[in-house]
């Protein structure tokens, strides 16, 4: 399980790790991303205020950024997975699973 990592890393170095998850678990398996995704509807103002702000320091203190859906989506099947289901939760996450 992978919780408020992928953020940190730009799109290249997220599907090199994607695809290294991919090839430890088995095909029944499933990954598990617990991270920021933008522009989710369900979110309350101070929730997406907030979350902006996360992804001003990725930018700026890190190489990372926060992903919309569309953005997660590239990656996951960039990284060669089949499908992948977002689950908003209370607060600022969503939980992302991954499957092969």
């Amino acid at each position: 399980m992978k919780q408020w990592i992928l953020h940190d890393w730009k799109d290249e170095e997220c599907v090199k790790i994607l695809k290294n998850c991919k090839e430890a678990i088995a095909s029944e398996g499933r990954v598990i991303i617990i991270d920021i995704v933008m522009e989710n509807k369900k979110k309350e103002r101070e929730f997406t205020e907030t979350q902006c702000f996360f992804d001003m320091q990725m930018m700026t203190v890190l190489s990372g950024k926060e992903r919309n859906e569309k953005e997660w989506a590239n990656l996951i099947f960039s990284a060669g997975f089949s499908n992948y289901n977002i689950t908003p939760t209370l607060g600022l996450v969503s939980i992302i699973e991954v499957y092969p």
